[in-house]
């Protein structure tokens, strides 16, 4: 167990303390949520971070690290579509959920095979992360009934991560048929 793995960790046992926050029947509600989501976010850069500088890669970090990252987003993803009740919402969310399942079953199949190194993090993922995230804060912090910003930003979010969620998984399922087609 090293630093990453536990930062990894530590971002499972937040979505609890997160889905509890979001519900909490006070003002301080939006404000608890986004900061611990913002917490998670943060673990998350710093876990990546620490394992590749500090040489602490391990399968199971490898495993952990995306696990907690697609967690949290779904849960967040589902308590906003519950709450906010939009087909606006439920349909990018539903597309960053079904390409998250999507590329994780690709990545298990290609590590199968032993082609895994084919299917790995891209920069388009990188920022598609971004963008999904970036928006479930803004939506964190939009109460109902308030300004429009923070809904109409997340929702601008939500639709570039849900356009960048496409391309990143197609270019996935391009370099997965590249590489099972050079075997």
């Amino acid at each position: 167990m090293n630093i990453p793995n536990i930062l990894s960790l530590f971002r499972i046992v937040l979505i609890p303390v997160f889905v509890v926050a979001f519900y909490l029947p006070s003002e301080i509600s939006r404000v608890a949520g986004s900061g611990i989501f913002l917490l998670a976010c943060l673990t998350d850069l710093f876990d990546g971070y620490v394992a590749r500088n500090l040489n602490q890669t391990t399968k199971l970090g490898a495993f952990l690290d995306p696990v907690a990252d697609k967690l949290i987003v779904a849960v967040a993803l589902v308590l906003i579509v519950s709450e906010l009740h939009g087909s606006y919402l439920a349909i990018p969310a539903a597309i960053i959920v079904g390409r998250e399942i999507i590329v994780s079953a690709l990545r298990e199949w290609m590590a199968e095979i032993g082609k895994r190194t084919s299917v790995a993090v891209t920069f388009v993922g990188k920022i598609k992360t971004t963008a999904q995230m970036a928006a479930i804060v803004s939506f964190l912090l939009y109460k109902p009934g308030d300004k429009l910003t923070f809904l109409v930003l997340g929702v601008i979010l939500l639709y570039i991560a849900a356009g960048l969620t496409l391309w990143s998984m197609v270019m996935y399922i391009k370099a997965a048929i590249t590489a099972m087609n050079n075997e």
